[in-house]
């Protein structure tokens, strides 16, 4: 199994108003991608949910694709 994104790049928070970094954890559909696909560990892949969910709340990123 590939190490953690987040682990590998040293970055201790993730942000939500990051989105480059974070479209790359939501599918075509719009939903956050399982960590066994993304490969992240368990910490970063709660933060990561909660950013994105922060980012969603805020209009930043769609809920839904069409």
């Amino acid at each position: 199994m590939s190490q953690c994104f987040f682990c590998s790049q040293n970055l201790k928070n993730i942000d939500y108003k990051d989105l480059e970094i974070l479209k790359r954890f939501v599918s075509g559909q719009g939903k956050i991608v399982d960590p066994r696909y993304s490969s992240t560990c368990a910490k970063h892949q709660r933060a990561l949910a909660q950013a994105i969910k922060r980012a969603r709340y805020l209009g930043l990123l769609p809920f839904v694709r069409r």
